[in-house]
């Protein structure tokens, strides 16, 4: 039988030394853990990356484990949550550009789980469509915004 994932996640930050408590929830359909740590900030990581990485390590244990374990976030101190916010008032502002000058608007390259936040805060827009394109010498990709044709 597969371990909770809260469980397993406890578990991995007590070997690595972070005394921490897991809240447990759903956010857009997507179980989610959020770690609550006097030391979230090395848990973070520059720009998300250690928790990246916390997240790819507890997702690859979960499938170990069980082959068709869904995947969890990892959050700490709210850290996702508020990366995603600031996309999305990124997003609406690219869409209002877009919307004003009738111009295309290119947004930085970003990784698959920021484009996925991006493409899902407009697509419900009638006069904007989003595209990803590839950026030579990235694995990233950027955003176009356009207008949409009728």
């Amino acid at each position: 039988m597969p371990q909770d994932p809260k469980t397993v996640l406890q578990t991995l930050l007590e070997h690595l030394g972070f005394p921490s408590t897991i809240e447990s929830f759903e956010e857009d359909g997507s179980p989610t853990l959020n770690i609550v740590s006097d030391d979230a900030g090395r848990l973070i990581g520059r720009q998300g990356q250690t928790l990246n990485d916390l997240q790819y390590l507890l997702n690859r244990m979960l499938l170990q484990q069980h082959s068709e374990a869904p995947k969890v976030l990892v959050d700490a101190g709210g850290y996702r949550r508020q990366a995603r916010d600031a996309m999305v008032e990124k997003a609406r502002a690219a869409a209002e550009k877009v919307k004003r000058w009738g111009d295309i608007v290119e947004l930085e390259p970003m990784n698959a789980f920021e484009r996925r936040i991006i493409h899902h805060a407009l697509r419900d827009d009638p006069t904007v469509e989003t595209y990803s394109v590839e950026v030579e010498g990235t694995s990233k990709k950027a955003i176009l915004l356009r207008p949409r044709r009728a």
